[in-house]
């Protein structure tokens, strides 16, 4: 099992994280939009990548979704 790419993080920054990587995931930025600091935290632990269409979800971005 991979470690858990939010384990120095608090606990309620860590779900924000992940509802984040959610929203990312299913294309909901314009309903809910992804902060500056939360993409720069994503994007430093690898798990977003920022294209011009918008940020997208990295492997490991995936797999900290699905558990693996």
């Amino acid at each position: 099992m991979a470690e858990n790419p939010f384990a120095e993080l608090g606990l309620e920054k860590a779900i924000g994280l992940r509802w984040t990587l959610r929203d990312i995931q299913a294309r909901r930025l314009k309903l809910s939009p992804v902060s500056d600091e939360d993409l720069k935290i994503l994007a430093g632990l690898g798990l977003v990548e920022v294209h011009e269409e918008g940020p997208v979800l990295t492997a490991a971005g995936i797999a900290a979704l699905n558990g693996a």
